[in-house]
């Protein structure tokens, strides 16, 4: 008996140690799939528009804006841990200078300079940005961050230094000006990696413009007639009067995506260039070539 009410126990303990994880990882997990098909979306969206185009025509998933935002989160993350682990390091450092009663002066009054020269760096970046909102000035936002971050670290550094052990009743205002300071500066991140992002999705769009002749080659054969009319792209008959078919050439491969190809022509521009947009389902064959066979 007592062991046929053990098992039930056991297993309502194991269910509900895997709701507690579950509640735990799930909201975490929840925020980052929202940001990395955020910042997706934004280098999308920014590479659509300098292309003359919606983002919403392309029917992306939320898999491909999260693949999407690989490229935007990379170096903005190798950067933050590199920088992190220095700090850690220099942290350590000062740490080891505070065991010195000679050295706390001397830190205090380097502590006291750095947190003003860093607030009033990011304040001058704040209102540099602000002036001009219609002006995106890439990197800003990370370099206010930084600003905030080494001045709270210079704040904190001046109290050890001074030995403020009439601090210890004030813990809670302490624990709300670090909430504060932690939650401006992932603001200022958020910000800072939505700019990196769109502006690499500008330069994808750019990108496009100078290297369309390394895109894979595209002949479009139709059975009725397209009335492509974009610069370079040739429409040939490829049948007889009883089997009409025609063949476009001069087209290269954009992107195939929400049951469209998207097509660029030989020679395409930001200014001049335009996007041929046909229905992936069969009603028109494509052949695709490497451009190198060209």
């Amino acid at each position: 008996m007592s062991e046929e009410t053990a098992t039930p126990d056991r297993s309502n303990t194991r269910w509900q140690r895997t709701l507690e994880v579950l509640s735990v990882v799930g909201p975490p997990l929840t925020v980052v799939t929202a940001l990395l098909v955020y910042f997706g979306w934004a280098r999308t969206d920014a590479q659509a528009k300098a292309m003359g185009l919606d983002v919403s025509l392309f029917g992306y998933t939320v898999q491909d804006f999260m693949l999407r935002s690989i490229q935007s989160l990379f170096q903005p993350l190798a950067w933050l841990v590199v920088i992190a682990l220095l700090w850690l390091m220099l942290d350590r450092a000062v740490a080891r200078l505070l065991e010195f009663p000679g050295q706390r002066r001397r830190v205090q009054l380097t502590a006291t300079v750095i947190l003003f020269l860093a607030f009033a760096y990011a304040a001058v970046m704040w209102l540099a940005v602000t002036a001009r909102p219609e002006q995106t000035v890439l990197y800003a936002p990370f370099l206010i961050a930084a600003g905030l971050v080494v001045g709270a670290w210079g704040l904190r550094v001046r109290r050890r230094a001074a030995g403020l052990s009439a601090q210890a009743p004030r813990a809670g205002n302490g624990a709300l000006e670090g909430w504060l300071v932690f939650v401006l500066v992932t603001l200022l991140l958020f910000w800072g990696t939505s700019d990196y992002a769109q502006a690499l999705g500008r330069g994808a769009a750019v990108d496009y413009q100078e290297r369309s002749h390394l895109l894979p080659t595209a002949v479009v054969y139709s059975k009725e007639r397209l009335a492509v009319t974009v610069p370079n792209v040739k429409e040939e008959s490829a049948g007889s009067e009883a089997a009409p078919l025609y063949r476009y050439t001069g087209l290269r491969l954009l992107v195939v995506s929400g049951g469209r190809i998207f097509l660029l022509n030989d020679g395409w521009s930001l200014d001049r260039g335009r996007v041929v947009v046909l229905p992936d389902n069969g009603s028109v064959r494509v052949e695709y070539g490497n451009p190198a066979s060209d």
